[in-house]
Order: structure tokens, then sequence, then C-alpha cells
């Protein structure tokens, strides 16, 4: 035998030889039926926890003569129960303003739900029902994804029950601008695919921990689609149980981005170019009784420099309502720093 023809033997050969060692050689075959009991071993443990939300809401439309009339809206999307006594994770577009829920479970059992709270600055909610043997999800950790890693989704796109689709982690860090006009951090982007209905659906990883909240996907492109991470779920389903809300603080003004002139940024020695100019401000807020004034350059807010209107939302968290804290601005070409006690925002309330 030549040595051309004894090498493509031994590459057909299970084991295979190589550099004195052998190696066991995988097929694809092989590899396609680990993928696949992967992603029925996580559908599998995921499954049962998984419901279907239908929704009811009132609201108000107009006909073509402007005049306002009532009118009941229906829709649906999907949730996990994430504790046994009958807490459910959805995202807050899908339950906001809800007058009646109801749920339905993989047994095909339905329950009235009750809604503890939403956060539409997160797109987070928290529902619950009274039912016996339920089984919660296991939640894992987010910051512990490698971009790559295998991700399943599972949820109820256009009322199709327990739908799995699976891909890999597109990315880390992504942000993504909530109805409310703030940023959600920390969103995770995948391809695994996700459509109307799949909202508030759980994201697994290959063990079948959840480690992010289905949220959007972005139409008409295909596999960009976004789910916010668990450890930020975590905090605000937390708050949205005790307190059936989250409370942000609110500062009473109107501002928009701009440039920070170059000789003022090289004069006082800024780590920032950029930051919000204040374009107006509410009567009695915060920001009025500081002494704030319309034309401002806010560039400091509680120790942190500011860049812009979303670098301040990041700032205006619930722990400083009522606290006393500095904030920092350009007037004209003086540089002043006043102190401002911020209100509890009343989206909050």
């Amino acid at each position: 035998m030549t040595s051309a023809l004894k090498l493509l033997t031994m590459q057909d050969t299970y084991p295979k030889a190589l550099n004195g060692r052998e190696e066991e050689i995988i097929s694809d075959d092989e590899l396609l039926d680990v993928y696949s009991k992967t992603v029925t071993g996580a559908a599998e443990k995921i499954s049962p926890s998984v419901v279907n939300i239908d929704v009811t809401k009132k609201v108000e439309v107009q006909d073509r003569r402007g005049r306002s009339y009532p009118w009941e809206h229906t829709g649906s999307g999907s949730g996990f129960i994430f504790t046994p006594d009958g807490f459910i994770l959805t995202n807050s577009h899908v339950v906001h303003h809800a007058r009646k829920l109801n749920i339905t479970l993989t047994d095909g059992n339905q329950y009235e739900g009750d809604l503890i709270g939403d956060d539409p600055e997160t797109d987070l909610a928290v529902i619950r029902i009274s039912a016996p043997n339920l089984k919660s999800v296991e939640l894992g950790n987010s910051n512990n994804l490698k971009v790559g890693q295998l991700v399943i989704a599972v949820g109820n796109p256009y009322g199709f029950q327990c739908t799995v689709t699976s891909g890999v982690v597109s990315a880390l860090g992504r942000t993504l601008r909530a109805n409310s006009g703030r940023l959600i951090d920390n969103v995770i982007q995948t391809d695994a695919a996700l459509n109307p209905g799949n909202s508030g659906g759980p994201l697994v990883n290959s063990s079948g921990k959840v480690i992010g909240v289905n949220t959007a996907a972005i139409l008409p492109a295909q596999g960009i689609c976004f789910a916010i991470g668990i450890n930020t779920t975590k905090f605000i389903a937390a708050q949205l149980i005790k307190d059936g809300k989250v409370t942000r603080s609110f500062i009473g003004i109107a501002g928009q981005n701009v440039p920070i002139h170059r000789r003022i940024v090289r004069y006082y020695q800024l780590p920032i170019e950029t930051t919000i100019m204040i374009m107006s401000i509410e009567e009695k807020s915060a920001a009025e009784k500081a002494g704030l004034l319309k034309g401002d350059l806010l560039i400091e807010f509680n120790g942190h420099y500011i860049k812009g209107i979303d670098d301040l939302h990041k700032q205006l968290t619930g722990e400083i309502v009522g606290v006393k804290v500095p904030v920092t601005v350009i007037r004209h070409t003086e540089k002043l720093t006043l102190d401002i006690t911020p209100m509890e925002s009343l989206q909050s309330k």
C-alpha cells in the first residue's frame, strides 16, 4: 500500500492516529445528534413553566370626526413561572394597562392572572396566578454568557403554544430603547427566531436555565432579536413583588444633547465633549428649586459626568429621591455647582 493510500485509509477509521496518539473523530451526524439532544433537553425542562397570556385592554380610540369612545383591545404574549407560588415574568408591553389577564398553562388549564406590577422603563412585568403543582424555572446568570453560546427561546408566537427556536448569543451589552424613551442596558442579542407572541418568554442556556426574557425583534431584519438579561430581571422583579413598582427620581427638566465648545472643554479640563442643554424647566420642580436655568449645560450630576440624556437617566435612580445631591452646570462661561433634591418620578407612582 502506498503512503498516500495508507494516509487516506487512516483518515476514514476510528479512532484516528495523530502524532503517536489516538484521538476520537466525531462525525457530523454525531455532532448534530448532540446538538439535538441539548436543545430537546433544555426545551423539555423549560416548557412546563412557559405560559400563554391573553390580555384584554380598554383603550380610547377616535373616529374620523375626532370623537373618542372606549374600545376593547385583545392581544397575547408569553411568560414563565419563576416561583412555585405562581409568580410569572413577562414583558410590560404585553400587560400594561390590562383590564383582564387569562393565563393558560401547558396542560391546558386556565387561570385568571393578577398584575403585581410592571416597569415600562425595562419592559418587565410580574403577574401572579393561584394554581396547584406549578413548576418553576431555574434562573441562571447572564453575566456568564459568551458570544457564540447556544441559546433556546420558548414562547407562543401567533398563538402556537410552546414553540421552540434555537440560535446563539450574537452580541452582549447591547442597549435597547424602551417605549418610555429610556435605554435598557446589558441587553442580549440573539439570532434565535422571535415573532409576535414570543414577547415575555424565556431565553435559556443549554442547561435549561433562564438567562433572559425575550422582548423584541427588529423587523424586517432576520436574526436580530433581543432579550433582557436575567440579572437585570431579578433586580426589577424583586422590586415589583415588594412595592408593585420601580421607584426612580425626577428633576423636572427637558433638554437636548449638544456639543460643548472646545474652549470650555479645555479651560475646565472636562473629560466630556457633549452634554445636555436645558431647554425648559417645570414649575415647582426640583430643578427650579435648585436654581437651574434654561440654557444651562448640565455637565455633572451626583459626581458623574453627563455626556447626554441617557447618562442622566442612569443616575436618576430611586435611591436619591429626597436626597440632596450636587449638580454642576456651565452658565454662559461660568462653572456652577448647585444642590438639587430629586423628586419621585410620576411614572413610579
